[in-house]
């Protein structure tokens, strides 16, 4: 056996033992990440995760060969493209993404590159001579002289996210000394446990959950109660809307219970109904409070009087909290 030979069964042993030992993986793209900031990166990674680099043929065999013990890693052979890389974690994958991302360096703007985000020449002094107005001319960038040196008069959208560098812009970022890219790692999919999904799932809370949830059960409930199809969630409107109709037929004849016939006896009684609404009408009004500094008062605010609603459509036995 040759020592290539030697070199891939030990990288397909080393794959094989992280894909069985570790349960969760990220998969990062590693364009433009040099050497040197690649020692970096695993140095921040000691101790909580593997990074594991290789050629895709290389990758996609050591996985179709485990395939028959372990068939979940079925699932990262159509992610495996370009130029990617593993990092092995036991920890928490967001807190891993983070670290990732936090690992970025500053680059300058190469020819040919794709530009990952937009970049824009802020309007005011480049510190340029005015030897290089023509330069700027010729990017179609509007300038003017202003002591000395090249002053932009209005701010510019020199590259856009997904284009090709230029060699003129990237000779004009240059020269006013802007490195406007960054970068390192950046996560492409997270593999957890026979599941392949992005790396923005990370980031989701459980109120997301929570509100989605809620939202699903508020659509249930609303297409039941529309189509009268009964189901769990619409129980409690079913129940609401029954009890406000027997409260109505409670107050339109003489047939009552002991909830209606309390609201029967306020209708009867005005007295009773207006010291019932009392307490929540009469809230007393802010005191002045004097200002130590000023030696005024503060002003008074007002205080928002409640509207009156009909008793039955407010009183709904204790539902009303229930059901919203």
């Amino acid at each position: 056996m040759t020592d290539s030979q030697k070199r891939k069964q030990q990288y397909f042993g080393k794959l094989i033992e992280l894909l069985d030992q570790y349960p969760k993986l990220l998969i990062v793209g590693c364009n433009n990440v040099g050497s040197s900031h690649m020692q970096k990166i695993r140095k921040s990674l000691r101790g909580k995760a593997v990074l594991l680099m290789g050629k895709n043929t290389m990758i996609r065999k050591a996985i179709k060969g485990h395939l028959a013990k372990n068939p979940q890693l079925e699932c990262l052979l159509p992610h495996i493209k370009e130029n990617i890389g593993f990092v092995f974690t036991k920890a928490d994958l967001n807190e891993i993404k983070d670290l990732l991302l936090q690992n970025k360096v500053p680059a300058a703007a190469k020819a040919g590159s794709i530009a990952p985000i937009d970049v824009l020449l802020p309007a005011g002094p480049t510190g340029l001579d005015p030897s290089q107005t023509s330069f700027m001319q010729a990017l179609n960038i509007a300038t003017r002289i202003n002591k000395g040196q090249v002053e932009i008069i209005n701010d510019v959208h020199i590259i856009k996210i997904g284009d090709k560098v230029g060699s003129s812009e990237a000779t004009l970022l240059q020269k006013l000394n802007i490195n406007p890219f960054s970068y390192g790692l950046i996560p492409i999919m997270v593999y957890d446990e026979g599941h392949v999904f992005p790396p923005s799932v990370l980031e989701t809370k459980d109120s997301d959950i929570i509100d989605k949830f809620v939202q699903g059960v508020q659509t249930i409930a609303a297409l039941s109660v529309a189509l009268s199809y009964p189901s769990t969630p619409a129980l409690p409107h079913y129940l609401a809307d029954g009890y406000r109709s027997l409260l109505a037929i409670s107050l339109a004849t003489e047939y009552s219970f002991p909830r209606s016939q309390k609201l029967k006896d306020l209708l009867a009684n005005p007295e009773a109904l207006a010291a019932a609404q009392a307490p929540v009408a009469a809230a007393p009004a802010a005191a002045p409070v004097e200002d130590k500094k000023k030696g005024g008062k503060k002003e008074e605010k007002p205080v928002e009087k409640p509207k009156e609603e009909e008793p039955v459509e407010d009183d709904e036995g204790g539902f009303g909290d229930l059901f919203g």
